[in-house]
């Protein structure tokens, strides 16, 4: 049982859409994770760190409308494509991080490093440059305006997909 823990406490990765689906309440098995990131397939777009990653992730995508969040803003200017993105959850506590003590600010600054992210400013002397074919974060958001309608498009996106990999 123990070995199946730590197994599940490495790290959470959800696509976007899946992420969206949670609707703001936290699985109690998602609480221990403290760093998340956001990317695509090939690039890393934002690292970061909060006592419970799932609610930060949430409060830069809400922050996002507002534009008081660079990537939540990139992710409603990115609309449709960020259907695509993934949002990863991890343990500043699992096994990868015993070289920096599980110390969650090295920690953080361990994945800065290693993905040198497009949009981490702090701690990040090489930042990845964004891909063209997205829109930057100062442009007009083009996924729904309603919280409500933007939950119902990840959801047929996930749908989508699910039906997509039943018929493979």
């Amino acid at each position: 049982m123990k070995d199946l823990l730590n197994t599940v406490r490495q790290s959470i990765v959800a696509s976007l859409p899946e992420f969206l689906l949670t609707e703001q309440r936290c699985p109690p098995e998602w609480q221990p994770f403290d760093l998340y990131l956001f990317r695509d397939d090939t690039v890393v777009f934002y690292v970061g760190q909060s006592w419970v990653a799932f609610n930060r992730v949430w409060r830069h995508i809400l922050d996002g409308y507002k534009g008081r969040s660079v990537v939540g803003r990139f992710i409603l200017c990115n609309w449709p494509a960020a259907l695509r993105f993934t949002v990863e959850l991890m343990d500043s506590r699992a096994e990868r991080f015993a070289a920096v003590g599980h110390d969650l600010n090295a920690a953080e600054r361990l994945l800065i490093e290693q993905h040198a992210p497009c949009f981490n400013d702090t701690l990040n002397h090489h930042p990845t440059s964004l891909p063209t074919r997205y829109a930057p974060p100062g442009q007009a958001i083009t996924c729904p305006r309603s919280l409500g309608k933007l939950i119902r498009e990840a959801e047929y996106a996930v749908k989508a997909e699910r039906r997509k990999a039943w018929l493979a």
